[in-house]
């Protein structure tokens, strides 16, 4: 009996020391948990700043869960709104403690910071995209703005390909008298007498070349015949007065040979000039002239043809790019038939 007495006694004893072992333990677990809940609910206001009585308290939950072998003399949490460029900057004092390395407190936030954060990082995320399409819309306009050599070189050939065939028929069709061509008969008519001044004038200066080679070689005789009577009339005693004559003679029309020899070399770079310069530039005109009146007369036949044909929608572009084509080939026909006119009425005057 005396055994049974003391046990409920013992039991009574160890129930309480239980209890305080846990509730040791429960205070240790809340101490852990206490600053991970405080980091995790940290209330931010509408400008993006921690609430003063929750900071401090958060402050105070941090202090108490730090190791005190730390020797932190200031531990300060600042928050700092959109403006700032540092948020969550932890300022803490010198290091006093001993040269053990800290354990530093692991926070994790709640989903609710989580999501608010995100929601503040969304918000400064719109205006750079906005940005960005800016940046993207720029280049765009300029690559439209630059233009593409190849493109243009492409265009260029296929601009002087059909400007080719379409003269190319012109010439075949006026060979084969299919083809109507604009004649100018005055002007024509000049031509025709400057072309045929030129032949002219170009059998002229071949007579002329061939007269002063012949006169040189004229020359150069009577200068070597005069010698040899000079040399004739000091050997020879009886026959000294007559050769002396001669040679004095053939001295003098060798002399007056080279005077007719400059004027004959004069005429013929007058007369080359003429033909080689002045002739052929106006000839020159001429072929443009011609090559520019079968340009005219390929448009004007083009543009007679979509003329005589329907009238629709598809046709009409057509005759009016037509017209431009025609109107463009005209001025560019009567300007260069103007200027042979002018050139002849010049060659004209040279010849007065």
């Amino acid at each position: 009996m005396s055994g049974h007495s003391n046990d409920p006694t013992a039991v009574d004893e160890s129930h309480p020391a239980a209890e305080e072992v846990r509730s040791d333990s429960e205070e240790f677990a809340m101490a852990q948990e206490s600053p991970k809940n405080s980091a995790a609910e940290i209330p931010v206001t509408s400008n993006g700043e921690l609430e003063d009585s929750r900071e401090r308290s958060f402050n105070r939950d941090l202090k108490h869960s730090l190791p005190v072998g730390l020797g932190l003399s200031e531990t300060q949490i600042t928050s700092h709104g959109f403006d700032s460029t540092k948020e969550g900057v932890i300022e803490a004092g010198p290091f006093q403690g001993s040269a053990a390395s800290p354990i530093s407190p692991v926070i994790s936030p709640s989903n609710a910071a989580a999501s608010r954060l995100a929601g503040q990082g969304s918000d400064l995320i719109i205006p750079t995209g906005g940005v960005r399409m800016q940046q993207k819309s720029g280049p765009v306009v300029l690559a439209d703005e630059v233009k593409n050599p190849a493109m243009e070189k492409l265009e260029l050939v296929r601009k002087w390909s059909l400007n080719t065939y379409k003269c190319t028929r012109q010439i075949i069709s006026e060979k084969l008298g299919r083809g109507s061509r604009t004649v100018d008969l005055e002007l024509e008519a000049q031509i025709d007498i400057l072309r045929d001044n030129k032949k002219k004038y170009e059998n002229i200066l071949r007579l002329a070349q061939t007269l002063s080679t012949q006169l040189y070689q004229m020359v150069n005789t009577q200068r070597q015949l005069g010698d040899a009577f000079a040399d004739l009339s000091l050997k020879s005693l009886e026959l000294h007065e007559e050769f002396g004559y001669n040679a004095d003679t053939q001295k003098l029309l060798a002399k007056n040979g080279d005077t007719l020899l400059g004027a004959i070399n004069f005429f013929i770079a007058s007369v080359n000039t003429l033909v080689n310069k002045t002739i052929e530039d106006t000839l020159m005109t001429v072929k443009q002239y011609e090559s520019a009146r079968i340009e005219y007369d390929a448009y004007r036949t083009d543009l007679e043809e979509l003329n005589l044909g329907p009238r629709d929608a598809n046709t009409l572009p057509k005759i009016e790019q037509s017209q431009q084509l025609f109107q463009v080939h005209k001025e560019k026909y009567d300007k260069m038939r103007n200027d042979v006119s002018i050139q002849i009425e010049i060659f004209g005057g040279k010849q007065g």
